[in-house]
C-alpha cells in the first residue's frame, strides 16, 4: 500500500470540513452560528463530532480503520460497495457508514461479530467473478481489495463455478495509450466515473446495464479526452485501471521512492518519483492540500519518459565543419572560457528557461555579473510599466492556490487555466460545484469543464470594465472575494504595457471596494505557465528578451534556453552562443558549445511556484553520461575563466540564494507582498493604447497541452496522446 492509500485510509474529519466535502449539500447555507457538537460513541469511545457528519467520518474521528470501496473523501457518496457496514445499535441490520449521517447518542459497533460476518459477506460477493489474476496484475502490492480481503475477508469461499455458468467476462476497453483496463476485474465502485463527472469535468464514463451485466465504459469506443484522466489509475481500488506506460514494468516493492516538485507548469504539484537501476519508471501525485491536493496532470505523470531521450549527455564543441562533436570537461570549459575572456562583459547576454532551478540561477547571475555583465534576462517576459518586477506582488498569484476555494468570483484574463495548469482548473471547478463561484472570461470561448460569462476576446472590453462602463462591471463591483487571474502570455503581446496596467487598476477599483473585513483580500494574480519564473524575478533577472536582441551581444549563455523567442538570425554572425542544459531541443541547435546539465529528477534544487511557495526537488536518479547539476557546471567554469564564485556546496549556493532572497530558502512557506497601493500610484499617468489582437492564451486544444517543453516534446508517450487526439477528432468530423 503506498503513501497516497495511507494518507487517505483515515481522512481526519477536520481536513473533510476544510474541502467541502463535508455531508452537507452546500456549506455556504449553513448558519453563521457555530453548531452544537453531537456525542456519539464509536466501540464505546465518547467523541464530539458536528452534525451532518457521517459515521465513517466519525469512525476516522475516532481513530478507527474502516474499510471502503466507492467512498473517496473528494468525490460524492455513491454507497454502492457496501463494504463500510457497520453495526448501530437498536437498528436491525448493519448500515453503510459512508452514507449515514450520525445522531445523537447514536453507539457505533465496528468490530461486533455482526459487522465481521457482513463484510465477510460482502467480500464473498466482490470475488465472486473477480479474476485470479494477482501475480500478473500491475496493482499488486497497491491494491485495496488485495489488502482488505486479507484483513476483512473470510478464508473460504460458499460460491462455487458450478453453480454457476463461470465467471463474468468483460471486454476490455480502449481508452487511450495513458490509461489500461482490464475490466474483468472492475468491482463497479464507480469512482472512475464520479471522478470525471465532478473533478475533470469530463463524462465521458458511464455505466451501461443493470446487475451482473453493469459495465463502466465509454458508450462508444473513444478516447477519455481530460488533461487529468491519470488520476483514476490512483482512484481505482483495484486493477481494472492500471498506468499503459508503466505496464509490467516493476513492483512497487522494487522501486526506490524519491518525494519530488514538478516543473511541467508553474503549479509545484507535489510528486513521488519511482525509480529502478537509474531510471525513472513512474511518477504519482503526493498529498499537499495547499497546492495539488491529490491530483495531478497527465503531463506531469506520463512525460517522464522524455527525461531519457534527446539527452545531452556529453559536452560538445562545434568544429570547424559546423558540426558539434562531443569532447572532454576540460576541452569544453577552456574552449568557453577563451571565447569569454576575448569579449567584454558589456556584450554579453544571459538567457535562463523554464526548468532552471534557483541554485542554478544564481550561480548564472553572479558568475555573469562578475564579468560585467547585467544584461540577465528570463525567457517569460513581463511590462516595463510601474513599478515592474520591482515589486513582488506585480508577479506573484497572490491570493494563493487554495484561496481560490473563498472566492466569490473568478475573472481570467487571456489564459486558459484547464492547459496552463490544470490542477488549478480542477480547483476552480471545485468551487464552482461547492461553493457557487462565479467565472467570468475575457478571451476565446473554450471548454474550462465549468460554465461562466463569456465577456469577449477583445482588449475593449478589458478596457471598459476598468473604466466601469462594461455591462459586467456592477457584477464585480458587488463581489466579495473577487479574483482576477491574468495569463502570463498576455506579457507578450505588443500592448502587453496597456493590457496589464488594465488589469491592475481594475484589481485596484474592485480592492477599495471591499468590505472592512476582506480588506487584506488580495485581488490580482499572474497565472504563470514556466517553474523556474518566479524564482528568477526573485533573485533579479529581467523579463526582457528585447535587450538581448538589441545589445547584440558576442557572447549568448542560453541557460535551458528552448523556446526560441531568440534566433540565430537575430544575432550578429560572430556571436558565440553557449547553451547549457539536459536536452537536445531549439537552444541547443544553434548553439556553438554545449553544457550538459541535470533534469529535475537528478539534482536536489529549490523551485518558487506561481503563488511564491519555495518547494524543493530530490535526487531521484544520477545525470546521464557526463551531464552535471547546473550550479557545478557554472562554478567549474568561472574558476577556469579565472573567477571565484563564493560557494564550494550546496549548503553555501543556498547561504547566497539567503542573501538575495531569502523567501526562497523558506521551503513550503509563502512570503506576502501587498504592495498593491504603491503599484496603483506609479500606473496612474500610464496611457493605455490597445492593439486590435484578441486576448488569446497559448494553449486552447488539448493536443497543444502534450508537447510544450523540451522534455515533454521528447517523449513518446506525449506524441502518442496528440496523435490519438488527432485521430478523435477527425473521427468526429467524418
Amino acid at each position: 500500500m503506498n503513501r497516497l492509500q495511507l494518507n487517505r485510509l483515515i481522512t481526519p474529519l477536520s481536513r473533510i470540513k476544510q474541502h467541502g466535502y463535508i455531508f452537507v449539500a452546500n456549506q455556504s447555507t449553513a448558519a453563521k452560528k457555530e453548531p452544537e457538537k453531537l456525542e456519539v460513541f464509536v466501540d464505546g469511545k465518547p467523541i464530539h463530532v458536528e452534525p451532518n457528519t457521517t459515521v465513517l467520518q466519525a469512525c476516522a474521528e475516532a481513530g478507527v480503520e474502516i474499510p471502503r470501496y466507492c467512498y473517496h473523501e473528494r468525490l460524492s457518496i455513491a454507497g454502492n460497495c457496501r463494504m463500510c457496514l457497520v453495526e448501530i445499535e437498536k437498528t436491525p441490520k448493519p448500515v453503510a457508514s459512508c452514507a449515514m449521517p450520525v445522531m445523537k447518542g447514536m453507539r457505533i459497533l465496528t468490530d461486533s461479530p455482526l459487522t465481521k460476518k457482513a463484510r465477510e459477506g460482502v467480500m464473498e460477493f466482490l470475488l465472486v467473478n473477480h479474476p485470479l489474476d494477482c501475480p500478473i496484475c500491475d496493482q499488486g502490492g497497491e491494491c485495496d481489495l488485495q489488502d482488505q480481503s486479507m484483513m476483512f475477508g473470510s478464508d473460504r469461499s460458499r460460491f462455487t463455478d458450478n453453480q454457476f455458468s463461470g465467471k463474468r467476462s468483460v471486454e476490455d476497453k480502449n481508452i487511450g495509450p495513458l490509461v489500461k483496463t482490464s475490466m474483468n476485474r472492475c468491482i463497479h465502485c464507480t469512482r472512475c466515473i464520479r471522478f470525471g463527472s465532478e473533478v475533470a469535468g469530463v463524462s465521458d464514463l458511464g455505466t451501461t446495464g443493470r446487475g451482473s451485466d453493469m459495465v463502466i465504459g465509454t458508450y462508444v469506443e473513444r478516447l477519455f479526452m481530460s488533461e487529468l484522466s491519470g488520476n483514476v489509475i490512483d482512484l481505482c481500488p483495484v486493477g481494472a485501471l492500471t498506468s499503459k506506460p508503466y505496464a509490467f514494468t516493476a513492483r512497487p516493492w522494487e522501486t526506490r521512492k524519491s518525494e519530488s516538485i514538478d516543473v511541467m507548469d508553474a503549479l509545484g504539484s507535489n510528486i513521488v518519483v519511482h525509480t529502478r537501476s537509474g531510471d525513472v519508471l513512474r511518477v504519482i501525485p503526493r498529498i499537499n492540500e495547499d497546492v495539488n491536493e491529490e491530483w495531478i496532470s497527465d503531463k506531469t505523470r506520463f512525460a517522464y519518459d522524455g527525461l531519457k531521450r534527446q539527452r545531452l549527455t556529453a559536452p560538445m564543441l562545434k568544429n570547424r565543419d559546423g558540426y558539434l562533436t562531443p569532447c572532454d570537461w576540460e576541452d569544453a570549459l577552456s574552449v568557453v572560457a577563451e571565447k569569454i575572456g576575448r569579449s567584454t562583459g558589456s556584450k554579453m547576454a544571459a538567457l535562463a528557461g523554464r526548468f532552471c532551478d534557483a541554485e542554478g540561477l544564481i550561480a548564472l547571475k553572479d558568475f555573469m555579473n562578475q564579468l560585467g555583465c547585467e544584461t540577465v534576462c528570463v525567457e517569460e517576459l513581463f511590462p516595463n510599466v510601474g513599478a515592474s518586477t520591482d515589486l513582488r506582488s506585480n508577479y506573484l498569484f497572490n491570493g494563493t492556490i487554495a484561496g481560490v476555494e473563498h472566492a466569490d468570483l473568478v475573472l481570467l484574463v487571456g489564459t486558459n487555466p484547464r492547459y496552463e495548469a490544470s490542477v488549478l482548473n480542477a480547483r476552480i471547478r471545485k468551487a464552482w460545484t461547492h461553493n457557487d463561484l462565479r467565472v467570468a472570461v475575457i478571451g476565446p470561448k473554450l471548454d474550462l469543464t465549468y460554465t461562466y460569462d463569456h465577456l469577449g476576446d477583445s482588449t475593449k472590453v478589458l478596457a471598459e470594465l476598468s473604466s466601469g462602463k462594461h455591462a459586467f462591471s456592477k457584477i464585480l463591483s458587488s463581489a466579495k472575494r473577487p479574483l482576477i487571474i491574468l495569463g502570463s502570455a498576455m506579457f507578450q503581446r505588443q500592448d502587453t504595457e496597456s493590457v496589464y496596467a488594465a488589469t491592475v487598476s481594475l484589481a485596484n477599483k474592485l480592492r477599495s471596494s471591499l468590505a472592512d473585513e476582506n480588506k487584506e483580500w488580495r485581488i490580482f494574480n499572474v497565472l504563470h505557465r514556466y517553474a523556474s519564473q518566479v524564482a528568477a524575478l526573485d533573485l533579479g533577472y529581467k523579463p526582457d528578451v528585447k535587450s538581448i536582441i538589441e545589445l547584440k551581444p558576442k557572447i549568448l549563455y542560453l541557460f535551458g534556453a528552448d523556446e526560441g523567442l531568440i534566433k540565430r538570425q537575430d544575432l550578429p554572425n560572430d556571436c558565440y552562443i553557449i547553451y547549457q542544459g539536459h536536452h537536445g531541443d531549439r537552444g541547443a541547435l544553434m548553439a556553438d558549445a554545449i553544457l550538459p546539465g541535470a533534469a529535475y529528477t537528478e539534482k536536489q534544487g529549490i523551485y518558487a511556484n506561481t503563488e511564491g511557495r519555495a518547494q524543493q526537488t530530490r535526487l531521484a536518479v544520477t545525470p546521464p553520461g557526463k551531464a552535471r547539476e547546473d550550479w557545478k557546471i557554472i562554478r567549474a567554469l568561472a574558476e577556469v575563466c579565472g573567477l571565484t564564485l563564493p560557494y564550494n556546496d550546496i549548503d553555501d549556493v543556498r547561504s547566497r540564494i539567503d542573501q538575495v532572497a531569502p523567501n526562497l530558502t523558506r521551503i513550503n512557506t509563502i512570503e506576502e507582498a501587498n504592495y498593491f497601493k504603491q503599484n496603483a500610484d506609479l500606473l496612474q499617468n500610464h496611457k493605455t493604447s490597445f492593439t486590435d489582437s484578441a486576448l488569446t492564451p497559448p494553449i486552447t486544444e488539448l493536443k497543444d497541452f502534450y508537447m510544450t517543453d523540451p522534455i515533454s516534446r521528447a517523449s513518446l508517450t506525449m506524441a502518442k496522446c496528440v496523435k490519438a487526439v488527432e485521430e478523435q477528432l477527425k473521427s468526429r468530423h467524418t
